[in-house]
């Protein structure tokens, strides 16, 4: 079974639920991904950052540093940063806080000291439903100097976020879409 079929499985049997939910984005669905139950499931995670790294090498311009917002973004930029190590081609991982540091630093940005000033960075989360968590991250990551070269998710809901982050200049990958995952 190819990489991608089995993470289809994973995330069917681990994260895909029917019901009805409200969304951070405010807007209630009669499904819901959580997408933490398969990017902290080890084989999920695993393939998850396997396939985001294969998305992310295919760029045609070098992609720095991998990141995203905390807490769904998280296992993914540790996936995605192991997966590059094991294929000898590292990309360093960043989080981007929710709210900025109460002491030290007082940085959004975690993971600073690894990235190259300006670099290009991909951007990753795990279910895009109307895009505003990913811009609210693309504005304190350019804020911090950095390109926004890539943004890529796992599971595009198909609800307005990729067309939204497009209408500003940013095209999202998905590795699925609603339809995809659940054809």
């Amino acid at each position: 079974m190819d990489d991608l079929k089995r993470l289809k499985e994973i995330l069917l049997q681990k994260s895909y639920r029917k019901g009805t939910f409200t969304l951070t984005s405010g807007k209630t669905s009669d499904f819901y991904i959580d997408g933490k139950q398969t990017t902290l499931h080890a084989e999920g995670a695993y393939l998850c950052g396997k396939l985001l790294f294969e998305m992310i090498r295919k760029e045609p311009e070098t992609i720095d540093a991998v990141g995203g917002m905390t807490l769904g973004a998280d296992p993914l930029v540790s996936a995605v940063s192991i997966v590059s190590h094991l294929e000898q081609a590292p990309i360093p991982a960043f989080i981007v806080r929710k709210e900025a540091k109460g002491h030290g630093t007082e940085n959004y940005i975690e993971g600073l000291k690894n990235l190259p000033e300006g670099g290009r960075v991909a951007l990753v989360e795990d279910v895009v439903t109307t895009g505003g968590t990913l811009l609210q991250v693309i504005d304190r990551v350019e804020a911090a100097g950095f390109i926004v070269g890539l943004v890529v998710t796992v599971v595009d809901r198909q609800e307005g976020g990729a067309e939204m982050l497009a209408g500003k200049g940013y095209p999202l990958k998905a590795l699925y879409t609603r339809e995809s995952l659940l054809s």
